[in-house]
C-alpha cells in the first residue's frame, strides 16, 4: 500500500476517535469536562480536541491526493478510497451534530442520500470498467463541508459575536454544492445509467 493510501486509511482510522470523543458519557464517570468562553460564545474543550483531530484528518485529505499527483502514485483502489474516506469523515461528524441537535438532520440526511446515490453510480461505472475518481465540484463540496463542521465546533466565532449565522449558512450552502455535485455526477455516467441493453 502506498503513502497517499496510508494517509487515506489513517484518516478512517481517526474517526471513531472523534466520535468516541464527542459521544463519551463524561458525567457517568464524573469527569468534568471544561468549557471556555470568549465572550459570550462556550466551546467545550472536547471541541477543540475533536476539532484538533479533525483539522489533522483534513491536512491528510489534501496531502494523498498531492502526493499521488505529484509522485504519479494514483491507484485505481486510491481513487475509490479517497472519496470513502472523505465520506465517512464528514458524513460521521454530521450525523453526530444532528444526535446532539446542532445541526437539523434534513441537510444531514440529504447529502448522506446524495453520497449513497454517487457510490452506486460509481458502481454501476465499475461494473462496465470506468473508474470514475472524485470531480472538481466533488472536492469543493467536501472542503465546503470541512469548513462547515469547523465552524460548529469552534461554535461559530467569530460570527457568533455579531450574530451573523454563517455556520447555517454554510451547512444549507454545502447540501446544495453537495446536491449539484451529484447531480453532475449523474450527467457524467448517464449513457451508463439509462443503458437499455
Amino acid at each position: 500500500m502506498n503513502l497517499p493510501n496510508r494517509l487515506s486509511m489513517f484518516r478512517i482510522f481517526l474517526i471513531p476517535i472523534m466520535i468516541l470523543i464527542i459521544i463519551f458519557p463524561y458525567a457517568q464517570f464524573e469527569i468534568s469536562m471544561p468549557i471556555f468562553y470568549f465572550d459570550f460564545v462556550a466551546i467545550p474543550l472536547k471541541n477543540i480536541l475533536v476539532l484538533i483531530i479533525f483539522i489533522t484528518a483534513s491536512v491528510t485529505d489534501f496531502l494523498d491526493g498531492y502526493i499521488a499527483r505529484k509522485f504519479q502514485l494514483e491507484t485505481t483502489f486510491g481513487k475509490f478510497l479517497d472519496p470513502i474516506a472523505d465520506k465517512l469523515l464528514v458524513n460521521s461528524i454530521f450525523l453526530m451534530f444532528a444526535v446532539d441537535k446542532l445541526v437539523p438532520i434534513v441537510p444531514v440526511l440529504i447529502m448522506i442520500w446524495r453520497d449513497w446515490l454517487v457510490d452506486g453510480i460509481r458502481m454501476m461505472a465499475s461494473g462496465k470498467n470506468v473508474v470514475m475518481s472524485a470531480g472538481v465540484l466533488g472536492k469543493i463540496k467536501t472542503v465546503l463541508q470541512m469548513v462547515t463542521i469547523i465552524t460548529y465546533l469552534i461554535s461559530n466565532l467569530p460570527f457568533e459575536l455579531y450574530g451573523l449565522p454563517v455556520n447555517v449558512f454554510l451547512l444549507w450552502f454545502s447540501t446544495f454544492i453537495s446536491v449539484f455535485s451529484g447531480f453532475s455526477y449523474f450527467v457524467q455516467a448517464k449513457d451508463i445509467i439509462l443503458e437499455t441493453k
